[in-house]
């Protein structure tokens, strides 16, 4: 096996790395590490955690500490995330693993005061993590300039370079220097977003370590055929018979995520819905709450789940099928992490078998399927097209709140008093990190 002493890290990097406990890096970080570090444009491809985002964040803070200090208000690095929680998640990897280096970094993201934010970017910053409307904003307000990037790293570039994003993608690359290194990681490839990221590369480096659009092979999959009206029963039912404590379940919409977290909790089962509509206080409670059990069930959209990090989840559940089979891969990725077994449920009506059918033509192999007794599917019910996730079945019944190796470094959560090393709090979201100046 490769240690990470044999990838050419400094020893500041190896020391953190070490006071992690990780000894060995992941597939994904021995084969992109020195890519990255070689200065060439990647596209990287690996389950949902496996230890992408060290695979990004030990060679860029090699690369910048031997290289010129930053302009003031001038980045070096720019890596940008579709969500709040991601963009926290990566920058504390920046932060933990350049511990002992003079790097700064600095966090943005929408939903909390600008204020903190333009102070954190005036007082300088190497490595900027950032989603792309706050950081449109600021440039907006010219309180940031990015004419100094060197390396641009697009998170989750699957969901970064969908149509949902591409317009922000496009307006922040007339922005960066032509001349950069530019690195894709993601769970996910389609061939559409080869051909675009394509575009947009020079020459990449194209690094893959598991099958396209695989899922991790701890976890056990398992779909349960039952009625619209019947999957919020089915579920408590689940929870309550297997002694389920921390269930991450997805809805397609904010509306149903909402609803049926307050179902959840009136039948005494601690819930709380995240989505994009939630402020970021309410979103950074609701998951620290789920992370330290506290909370039963963390009800979840698919934005605001990406990038979530929760160590050793045991249990996903598809309320709802999502509408991209892609996506299918990148929820139950929330289990099986880092060398964990995990278990994903699905609970399937009858409106979503062309959704099921296409997430095993994706995963090339069927899922198991079980009815539970007391939930078998009505057969006298006729399938409803969904729309925008929010119809269906639900029109001839009533609504049940349907409205879309574990030994290497990953995004790594603080732990208890490693607050000390930031002046920030995970509320404000201006959060501006040194390694060892003014230590």
């Amino acid at each position: 096996m490769m240690s990470f002493t044999e990838l050419g890290l400094r020893a500041e990097i190896l020391r953190a790395i070490a006071e992690e406990g990780y000894t060995e890096p992941t597939p994904i970080q021995a084969k992109a590490i020195p890519v990255v570090l070689a200065g060439r444009d990647l596209m990287a491809a690996a389950q949902t955690g496996t230890g992408k985002t060290a695979g990004f964040t030990l060679p860029i803070l090699q690369l910048m500490s031997t290289r010129p200090a930053a302009q003031r208000g001038k980045p070096r690095v720019l890596v940008l995330t579709p969500t709040r929680e991601l963009a926290a998640q990566v920058e504390e990897s920046v932060r933990t693993y350049g511990h002992f280096l003079p790097l700064k970094s600095t966090l943005i993201f929408g939903g909390v005061g600008i204020g903190p934010q333009i102070k954190a970017l005036k007082n300088g910053v190497d490595i900027l993590v950032a989603t792309p409307g706050r950081l449109l904003d600021h440039v907006g307000q010219r309180t940031v300039d990015l004419s100094a990037v060197e390396i641009l790293v697009l998170d989750e570039a699957d969901r970064m370079l969908d149509m949902g994003f591409i317009h922000d993608i496009k307006k922040v690359l007339a922005l960066v220097p032509k001349q950069k290194q530019t690195l894709l990681f993601s769970a996910t490839f389609s061939d559409e977003i080869r051909s675009l990221a394509n575009g947009l590369l020079r020459d990449p480096q194209l690094v893959e370590v598991a099958p396209r659009n695989a899922t991790a092979d701890l976890v056990t999959q398992r779909v349960y055929p039952v009625d619209k009206a019947k999957k919020r029963d089915l579920l408590i039912k689940l929870i309550d018979d297997h002694h389920w404590h921390q269930v991450l379940v997805f809805m397609r919409t904010k509306h149903g995520a909402n609803t049926l977290a307050e179902k959840l909790n009136k039948a005494d089962i601690s819930a709380a819905a995240i989505h994009g509509n939630k402020s970021q206080g309410a979103r950074t409670r609701a998951l620290a709450d789920f992370k330290s059990m506290k909370l039963n069930v963390l009800v979840a959209t698919d934005i605001a789940a990406r990038g979530l990090d929760i160590d050793q989840l045991p249990h996903v559940v598809n309320f709802e099928l999502p509408n991209v089979p892609e996506d299918y891969v990148h929820r139950i990725g929330r289990t099986g992490r880092a060398g964990s077994s995990g278990h994903a449920v699905s609970l399937v009506c009858i409106d979503e078998h062309g959704l099921l059918r296409d997430i095993e033509r994706l995963l090339k192999k069927p899922i198991e399927k079980m009815v539970l007794p007391g939930f078998e599917p009505d057969p006298s019910i006729r399938a409803e097209p969904i729309e925008n996730g929010q119809r269906g079945q639900g029109r001839q019944q009533q609504r049940s709140g349907s409205n879309r190796s574990g030994n290497a470094p990953k995004g790594v959560p603080p732990r208890p008093g490693r607050s000390s090393r930031g002046n920030s709090s995970r509320g404000n979201a201006a959060q501006h990190h040194s390694g060892s100046r003014g230590r």
